[in-house]
């Protein structure tokens, strides 16, 4: 086991209105990987999505991903290549809110794609995990969220976190 902490916070928000996206700038390229932690609700049902960049975002047809869903009655899954996003999880409206955690695997490393694993519930009792891909080499500075062309509601809650080598 490492010594001392693992998960060292680099960035917390809670909006305080409703926006499109949020932004997570000048990230450290001291860790391997990051988790970004959520609890957000839309003004509509809506995807949260995932964009990177390093320098800027890449709204570009570089990101693939594959989901698993079920509520407990039914089970679905989708994929999406050649996408302008990763489809990371799917949103409560109003007050009711959503929890996910993306990890994003060897984010500042030069020589392989950047792969994130998401798993988000909602109150409704829905769970989903989510694999995706970013088909960059790039090391990561920068990690948007978007609300699918919606909005995240004022009061939502995202936290970025630097994984250090165990």
């Amino acid at each position: 086991m490492a010594a001392g902490s693992t998960y060292t916070p680099l960035s917390t928000t809670t909006l305080g209105s409703t926006t499109g996206s949020y932004t997570f700038t000048s990230i450290s390229q001291s860790y391997t990987d990051l988790i970004l932690v959520g609890a957000f609700a839309t003004d509509n049902p809506s995807s949260l999505n995932l964009n990177m960049g390093n320098g800027s975002i890449d709204t570009g047809s570089n990101y693939g991903w594959t989901y698993l869903l079920g509520d407990g009655t039914t089970a679905s899954s989708s994929r999406g290549s050649s996408d302008g996003r990763i489809f990371s999880g799917s949103s409560n409206t109003g007050s009711l809110q959503t929890n996910i955690i993306i990890h994003i695997q060897n984010y500042s490393n030069t020589t392989t794609y950047k792969t994130s694993i998401s798993r988000f519930n909602q109150s409704t009792g829905a769970a989903q995990a989510t694999v995706g891909v970013w088909r960059s080499t790039s090391a990561i500075d920068q990690v948007r969220i978007t609300a699918g062309g919606n909005n995240l509601n004022s009061g939502s809650t995202f936290t970025l976190y630097g994984i250090s080598a165990a």
